[in-house]
């Protein structure tokens, strides 16, 4: 009889796959063979099995089609390569498992779980091959006006944080140095253990969190979390030409880890403030001017504000609406490249919609003579 991979798991068919990933590792917590107490590798095995087949979108729909997946009682592979299904013989078939063949009784694995166990014991992973994770992350955001993304500048910010403990220096120990071997792991930072026949795991130990030590007495100002949450002062360059709704990162500057773990990064969400007048496209300035027809028709000047500030720009005689004037270097500077951008204005031809007597006069006059010359 097929298993119920779904009861296994605790999860209703209709679950998604984040269901089911947060129901697998809770039981795999509860049941891995080194939980002290709860500990079963038979229960373990079989969560896993569930797991590899709900977990996986294409076993998944197998399963649910056929309503089977490999299992004991089979001893076969129905989703093809990539499935290890329990072999006849009580070990594991490792035969879809990329390049190996057989069953585990006649293979011997090192298998690292990683970040699957990395999440069953909190905490960061070191000692042989491990890794050490580092603190939280934290964003705040800051308001900026144009002309500081057009320029770059500099802004003073306060967070909170948590930073290392000064009184332990973020070790988490009295004085810095309260510390002693591991007696779970033997200072090793990991615990090896078979599971699966001859399948060995190798996981951060849950004692010392893949440290290899632990605190023998405790520091009094942190408790020996080996931090503490405060405020602190942080000047931020902003580049010039930097777009709104992007990050600067600073390396480091987040949260600090737990027991001297590395700490976190710190990212800046800038918030370009919009200004009457410009509009942005990439390192341009786009801006627009009406002009009356006189003006483009006979020439002259008009005053055109900048980010620098304001400036004439001519009217060449006979302008027609339309027109697009450049006022090269007057844009943003460049983010990734020397030099600014450009302002575009764009000029508009107003044309009256009320004339007194004595100017529709002038203009049939306009208008005859401009028929004549045409004529002519």
């Amino acid at each position: 009889m097929a298993k119920d991979y779904y009861k296994i798991l605790g999860v209703d068919k209709s679950a998604t796959e984040a269901d089911v990933k947060k129901a697998f590792r809770k039981l795999a917590h509860q049941y891995h063979p080194d939980k002290n107490g709860s500990g079963n590798a038979e229960k373990f095995k079989e969560i896993n099995e569930a797991y590899q087949v709900l977990g996986n979108k294409d076993r998944r729909q197998q399963y649910d089609r056929f309503g089977f997946a490999g299992d004991a009682a089979s001893g076969t592979n129905p989703f093809g390569q990539g499935f290890a299904g329990r072999g006849a013989q009580g070990g594991w078939d490792f035969s879809g498992f990329g390049n190996f063949s057989g069953n585990a009784s006649n293979v011997d694995f090192d298998f690292d779980l990683g970040d699957i166990f990395d999440s069953f014991f909190g905490g960061s992973r070191s000692g042989r091959g491990g890794r050490s994770r580092k603190g939280a992350s934290l964003e705040v955001e800051i308001e900026i006006s144009l002309k500081e993304a057009a320029f770059g500048s500099r802004r003073d910010i306060t967070i909170e944080r948590d930073d290392n403990c000064q009184a332990c220096s973020g070790s988490g120990a009295k004085d810095g140095s309260a510390f002693t071997t591991c007696p779970t792991c033997a200072g090793s930072g990991v615990i090896n253990s078979t599971v699966f026949g001859n399948f060995r795991t190798q996981t951060p130990c849950p004692e010392c969190r893949g440290q290899g030590k632990v605190i023998k007495e405790k520091c009094p100002e942190c408790q020996g979390q080996g931090v503490e949450h405060k405020e602190e002062n942080i000047a931020v360059e902003i580049p010039a030409g930097i777009e709104d709704g992007q990050s600067i990162r600073l390396s480091g500057r987040g949260n600090a880890g737990k027991n001297g773990v590395a700490s976190g990064d710190l990212y800046i969400r800038v918030n370009v403030m919009e200004e009457e007048g410009f509009v942005r496209e990439g390192d341009d300035f786009l801006s627009e001017y009406e002009i009356p027809f006189t003006l483009a028709a006979l020439g002259g000047q008009i005053k055109v504000k900048t980010i620098d500030g304001e400036v004439k720009l001519k009217i060449p005689a006979g302008t027609p609406s339309g027109k697009k004037f450049i006022l090269r270097g007057q844009g943003l500077g460049r983010l990734k490249a020397r030099g600014r951008g450009d302002q575009v204005v764009t000029v508009q031809v107003a044309v009256p919609t009320k004339l007194t007597k004595k100017q529709k006069k002038l203009l049939e006059d306009f208008a005859q003579e401009s028929d004549k010359k045409a004529w002519f």
